[in-house]
């Protein structure tokens, strides 16, 4: 195969896709998403079948076990990428949504109309949700989308395809406002981030090198975040038992995931109130704990932390713990080590919090909730294209909105400038 002649071809397919797509009105894009989202639901069988020849050859090749969780597809898993199609068709269209219409001194009017990006290109790796999240998102939004996925998920995200074409020609639109690049050669990637001709932005969802490459060699906008290194600090003023139980969540509810607490900080006045039974916690349910030294007093056996520990992103069982001076160290700790994800406090203190707020400078910044609700979905967005550690254009889960620039209208009635 010529991968620059078939990704060109792509390209071109994508651009004419999203001049139609830019007719279309609200109606029609939803008619596509509920026929995709009943193709996905009906046709779980085969996209499980697709599923397990993945997950097979994925074990065979060695995947660690984040990776294989997230490669994997199960009937909740299914449901809940119909679930968050249906969620994006009730929500509002952001596309023509004029704002700040404004009389000038001149007499014309002047405001902003929100319109598509144009075509998105989506590289992501193992989870094939993503390939019907960013599609149903791109659609919504008006944009046509070219997805490239892994090769692990290969199988799975052709089927994901299917149901996604069915979709749209079923609502009268072209298949081509979605593509699935069939190839899994890596040279597909370096053609899709160059051509500035087809292709408005760029979104990676992957692990940290692949981000990493995308960002360096990409000739078109990036929207991205490298890694998440999320923190949870336990203030002095903290409810305990919520503490306790939003710390544990926040690590344990699901490994693999870029909002996945890493490290968890202490209040030196309450460490040893909340961390012997915490500890406990973690070590029953299979975490290995790293610690600081005043961490290794209180949970004698664990593992001393690193000063590279502070600054990873584990995907896996493996938690950082650090007791520190209060507020102050806690948020100069954060400010050192995170990577501009989410971060969450725990505290009945109203004016601690709301200096949390002012002061952590990360897309998502909470307060008393686990790290685990920073999502799309769970921020009533339908489902999420990817999270922004950047401050522009767009920042935290990008949804519809995200997807979409702004230009501006004037209206005149014939006036001219003197």
């Amino acid at each position: 195969m010529d991968i620059k002649k078939y990704m060109n071809k792509l390209g071109q397919q994508a651009r004419a896709a999203s001049r139609e797509l830019n007719r279309a009105n609200t109606g029609q894009k939803n008619d596509a998403l509920l026929a995709i989202a009943d193709a996905i639901e009906t046709r779980s069988a085969e996209l499980l079948a697709a599923n397990k020849k993945d997950m097979d050859a994925g074990k065979k090749n060695g995947l660690d076990e984040a990776l294989l969780d997230r490669l994997a597809l199960n009937d909740e898993r299914i449901s809940g990428m119909a679930e968050g199609i249906h969620q994006i068709v009730a929500l509002p269209d952001p596309v023509g949504e004029i704002t700040n219409l404004n009389y000038r001194p001149s007499g014309i009017q002047v405001g902003k109309m929100r319109v598509p990006l144009g075509v998105i290109g989506i590289i992501y790796e193992s989870r094939p949700n993503v390939t019907a999240d960013a599609a149903a998102l791109c659609l919504k939004s008006g944009n046509a989308a070219i997805l490239r996925g892994g090769s692990e998920a290969q199988h799975s995200n052709q089927a994901i395809a299917k149901c996604i074409h069915d979709g749209l020609e079923k609502a009268g639109l072209d298949k081509a406002a979605v593509q699935v690049v069939e190839t899994t050669d890596r040279a597909a990637v370096g053609e899709l981030i160059t051509m500035k001709d087809y292709v408005d932005v760029i979104v990676p969802r992957g692990g940290k090198g692949l981000i990493e490459r995308i960002s360096a060699d990409a000739r078109i906008p990036v929207i991205k975040h490298l890694h998440g290194v999320c923190h949870v600090y336990i203030d002095d003023d903290a409810n305990l038992h919520q503490a306790i139980s939003v710390a544990f969540n926040s690590k344990t509810q699901r490994y693999g995931t870029c909002n996945t607490m890493e490290t968890l900080l202490v209040s030196q006045t309450v460490a040893e109130d909340v961390l012997p039974e915490l500890g406990k916690m973690y070590i029953d349910e299979g975490v290995e704990l790293r610690g600081c030294a005043i961490t290794q007093e209180i949970l004698p056996g664990i593992k001393a932390a690193t000063e590279e520990d502070w600054d990873e992103e584990y995907l896996a069982p493996i938690l950082s713990i650090r007791v520190v001076d209060g507020f102050a160290e806690a948020v100069e700790h954060i400010h050192k080590h995170s990577s501009g994800h989410t971060e969450t406090i725990m505290t009945e203190n109203i004016t601690i919090a709301r200096q949390f707020m002012m002061e952590v400078d990360s897309s998502s910044v909470m307060i008393n909730a686990s790290t685990r609700f920073a999502d799309g979905f769970e921020y009533g967005l339908g489902a999420e294209i990817g999270i922004s550690t950047d401050k522009i254009h767009v920042r935290g889960p990008v949804g519809l909105e995200g997807l979409t620039s702004q230009k501006y209208i004037v209206i005149g009635d014939g006036h001219i400038r003197t």
